[in-house]
């Protein structure tokens, strides 16, 4: 069994939404975020779901999950100032009732173009190894540059992946981790990157296919024709 942290804090700058943050924009009719919690809601192995929200937008989201029947989220607590922070502190809020042997994986509120199977592969392969990034392969070549002019490295394609999300671990070893950081002043670009900075061995899950994070205009669009192309697929067979 395992918890689900979902961080849905960020305001949506990139988007040019003046009206919702990104998580609350909606398709069909359905806010983003309440697409990405049902895969948690119906998961078998899912028992308790922690969201950390935007502050204002708390309440709304209150009213959405009666709405939709998800009745696995205990806790709503707001969100930090980065998206390291609203980690760290919906962490710090499961530790009056989260074993340190429990399994949490953290994912972002507008990344629903998860399933059933990469959850189960995040607590099969956290139980194996201790952990599970979920990663995707690049699909083009990967340079690296220091001064934003120069190519110093070209790597190996088949060797370069990107993390995506769910990233899961035991809970003590994650906890830990980002308590760390606020010691070290160390902020961190997510969990996987924070693992790096420690040196933390990690172990890769391969994802599933278009697990894109909403973060634009134009990803608004890319997953509204994969949530429609996916629905076609189930109710035609094509």
């Amino acid at each position: 069994m395992a918890k689900a942290l979902i961080f849905a804090g960020g305001s949506g700058r990139r988007m040019n939404s003046r009206s919702k943050p990104k998580q609350f924009l909606e398709m069909h009719g359905k806010p983003i975020i309440i697409y990405t919690l049902e895969h948690f809601e119906y998961h078998e192995e899912i028992t308790e779901i922690i969201v950390v929200c935007i502050s204002e937008w708390i309440e709304e989201l209150k009213v959405l999950l009666g709405r939709y029947g998800i009745r696995k989220v205990s806790t709503i607590i707001p969100g930090g100032e980065t998206g390291h922070d609203s980690i760290r502190l919906g962490l710090e809020a499961m530790k009056t009732d989260t074993a340190d042997d429990e399994i949490v994986l953290i994912h972002d509120g507008v990344r629903p173009l998860i399933n059933a199977e990469l959850i189960s592969k995040n607590i099969e392969e956290t139980i194996k190894y201790c952990n599970a990034i979920t990663v995707e392969s690049v699909r083009e070549s990967v340079v690296q540059c220091a001064d934003g002019e120069k190519i110093t490295n070209v790597p190996p394609r088949e060797q370069m992946y990107i993390a995506k999300a769910p990233q899961t671990f035991y809970y003590k070893n994650i906890l830990r981790l980002y308590e760390k950081s606020v010691e070290d002043g160390i902020r961190s670009i997510d969990s996987a990157h924070l693992c790096s900075l420690y040196h933390e061995p990690m172990h890769m899950v391969k994802s599933t296919k278009n697990n894109i994070k909403i973060t634009e205009p134009v990803d608004y669009y890319i997953f509204r024709a994969l949530y429609e192309a996916i629905e076609g697929q189930q109710i035609f067979g094509i």
